[in-house]
């Protein structure tokens, strides 16, 4: 991923890379399209994107307890 600001694509790819699949591979499309016409999960993926921007323009750092807090509010906590 771009290390200033992730574009849209570097997420997807990102997403795809965890799923195993190439960007263009059926899957990836169907999350694409998925995103496309979902407004609630298309606002969930901006606000993990805008997240994602704050930390790396702002280099925030948080207690491991904040940033497991985070996580777990963003729904990414594994």
């Amino acid at each position: 991923m771009n290390e200033n600001k992730p574009t849209c694509k570097d997420v997807m790819m990102h997403i795809c890379d965890n799923l195993g699949e190439q960007l263009d591979s059926p899957n990836c499309l169907m999350i694409k399209k998925h995103l496309d016409e979902c407004g609630n999960c298309s606002h969930y993926f901006k606000s993990v994107e805008t997240t994602i921007e704050f930390y790396k323009k702002y280099n925030v750092n948080l207690s491991e307890e904040a940033h497991s807090r985070l996580m777990e509010c963003l729904g990414l906590k594994e």
